[in-house]
């Protein structure tokens, strides 16, 4: 099995839509999967995924089913780094690396903020649909792997989030959220794609290929939003810096 999971467009977050540049790469998306054999198509409740999958659909005549769970991840919690709260991504390296928790798989969640913001219960909420998905389609949770009971080689595509997305893969991969959120940039638009390996006959693990590709990016004579970056260096004002 192959899951392509894809972030919506340039967002206009006032709106929940697009902006003009993340229709254009939503297009992208859609001549770069249009090719594909797609088994089945998943997407957020949110308006900004809803439009860049639209793109796709169109071009394929398909439909696709949409899933509550793949909302942004939704925990906002106090940072203790800049005292307001806000989404649980973005800390300030020095603040977040310093808690050993924040690197453990199951622990990550599980700090005295984390668990007052409810952010336990909204990964559990995001494992569960997961894994209730990857079971539709043939493949059981058993510990950190999953039981082949129908294996296949058919392509699921969801269109969602970065936040959501982290802690997704890091449900598949077996890592903690943190690490993939603050190490890990995926712009606008860019495809991430997990495969699974059944090494040995009925049991099946998920393995990376590539995350935030953007190829079709390039294909098209275009560079990638720099949504989801901070800058390069401070002293580059234009840049986000929190």
């Amino acid at each position: 099995m192959k899951l392509l999971i894809v972030r919506h467009g340039d967002p206009d977050y006032e709106h929940d839509t697009l902006t003009e540049t993340g229709f254009a790469e939503a297009a992208c998306v859609a001549e770069r999967l249009r090719t594909h054999e797609i088994r089945a198509f998943y997407v957020s409740p949110l308006g900004r995924a809803q439009d860049t999958a639209r793109f796709t659909l169109n071009a394929m005549n398909r439909e696709a089913e949409t899933l509550p769970w793949l909302r942004e991840f939704h925990a906002p919690i106090l940072h203790p780094d800049t005292g307001d709260v806000r989404v649980p991504w973005d800390w300030l390296p020095a603040a977040w690396t310093a808690e050993p928790m924040y690197y453990d798989k199951d622990q990550w969640c599980k700090t005295a903020v984390m668990q007052e913001y409810g952010v336990d219960r909204e990964a559990q909420r995001v494992y569960d649909g997961l894994d209730t998905l990857l079971a539709k389609h043939g493949y059981f949770r058993e510990g950190m792997v999953y039981r082949a009971v129908r294996p296949n080689c058919d392509t699921l595509c969801l269109f969602c989030h970065f936040g959501v997305s982290c802690v997704m893969i890091g449900h598949l991969i077996g890592c903690s959220p943190m690490v993939l959120w603050h190490g890990l940039c995926a712009a606008p638009a860019t495809v991430t794609v997990l495969t699974t390996e059944e090494r040995r006959q009925g049991i099946a693990a998920f393995r990376m290929n590539a995350f935030g590709d953007s190829g079709h990016f390039y294909a098209a004579g275009r560079e990638p939003s720099f949504s989801a970056r901070f800058c390069e260096m401070f002293s580059l004002a234009d840049e986000r810096h929190d």
